[in-house]
């Protein structure tokens, strides 16, 4: 698979899939990585969540100080690795649909998936979105939304009047932004796209 940038972040039914650049010396990736995750730190508010490496083969100790380092920067918990192709994989998967259910209840403003046409999601709280939104969907929170993935919809930040809510994706060709009532233009900044009111 051909990745675009070297650490590709994808939503997958169990928590992401990250996709890495395969030809990267390792200790670039591991900076580049933690400095992905950081960007989204304060967004993830301590979620639970499984994870898949995809893209190169990591040794178990870089695996393990990849693992160290995604959970350091983005302050999540990261619950286990699936394996691909591995008597482990059912297992894990097993204890993660039950698990999953659980932090779903708890965590209502971390979203797994791709916001589709005529799709309307509204949030009480910052609201992580781990996947895309696209074209005819509306995402509304009253404070801030990061989109790990693509935002071609209609993003609503600040929507009960904070004005200092930010929007935040990997990439934007929205339909429409707003921080409260007021229309924003995302901002390209570095491997992310910003909207918030200066």
């Amino acid at each position: 698979m051909y990745v675009k940038d070297p650490v590709l972040i994808k939503s997958n039914r169990y928590g992401i899939t990250i996709y890495f650049d395969h030809d990267m010396p390792y200790e670039e990736l591991l900076a580049e990585t933690g400095e992905k995750f950081r960007a989204f730190a304060h967004f993830f508010d301590h979620a639970d969540m499984a994870v898949e490496f995809k893209g190169r083969a990591f040794t178990r100790e870089e695996e393990r100080l990849m693992a160290e380092t995604i959970q350091d920067a983005a302050k999540i918990q990261i619950l286990c690795i699936i394996e691909k192709d591995t008597c482990t994989e059912q297992i894990h998967r097993r204890m993660l649909d039950e698990s999953l259910e659980t932090i779903h209840e708890r965590d209502g403003q971390f979203y797994r998936g791709t916001l589709r046409g005529r799709q309307i999601l509204e949030s009480e709280t910052s609201i992580v979105i781990v996947g895309d939104i696209e074209e005819g969907a509306v995402v509304a929170s009253k404070h801030n939304v990061v989109v790990t993935g693509a935002v071609y919809g209609t993003v609503i930040a600040g929507a009960a009047g904070d004005y200092d809510a930010v929007i935040a994706a990997n990439h934007m060709e929205p339909k429409r932004l707003c921080i409260g009532d007021i229309e924003v233009k995302p901002v390209i900044g570095g491997s992310y796209s910003w909207a918030k009111l200066l």
